[in-house]
């Protein structure tokens, strides 16, 4: 076993909310150790009390079950805290397909909340940006919902953290 098969293995589990997008590419997995016969994997979650990170868990040790993997460990590590940074444009772009409008980068960004009533999220549908917020928090607590002027549909934007 190398760090390099079990992130591959790890591609193969979908965020149980956004489930075009994998474990590894939405940054969560931040690192894997390789043991003998023991893996251990330190996870990131995207936000504190996120309800999927315990299904991430179950899934990633499923996947490993799979391939003979049988002893795993877990660890959630909150230091540094996660940031949609870690997102690649890869990931943006599947989630933009998916019709969730990606996060845009935080570094140098005003990410503060009362401004976020204001803000201009492209739609990813038409790629207008007459949006506008209809409430601060979509399906789950990572997403905002918007609704679009232009093509008059509703969407989901993934919050910049």
């Amino acid at each position: 076993m190398t760090e390099q098969q079990i992130l591959e293995y790890l591609k193969t589990v979908k965020d149980p909310e956004v489930p075009v997008i994998d474990v590894v590419e939405l940054g969560v997995v931040r690192k894997v150790v390789c043991r003998e016969e023991r893996v251990e994997i330190d996870i990131t979650p995207t936000y504190s009390g996120c309800p999927a990170m315990k299904v991430m868990e179950q899934d990633i040790v499923a996947a490993l079950k799979e391939r003979g993997i049988d002893d795993v460990q877990i660890r959630t590590v909150l230091h540094p805290a996660w940031t949609t940074d870690w997102m690649s444009d890869e990931t943006r772009r599947k989630l933009k397909e998916y019709g969730i409008a990606p996060p845009e980068r935080v570094t140098g960004n005003d990410l503060n909340p009362l401004n976020y009533a204001e803000k201009r999220v492209a739609c990813p549908f038409c790629a207008a940006e007459d949006t506008r917020l209809t409430s601060h928090f979509g399906s789950t607590a990572c997403k905002a919902l918007y609704y679009c002027d232009s093509c008059q549909q509703p969407f989901e934007h993934f919050k910049c953290i």
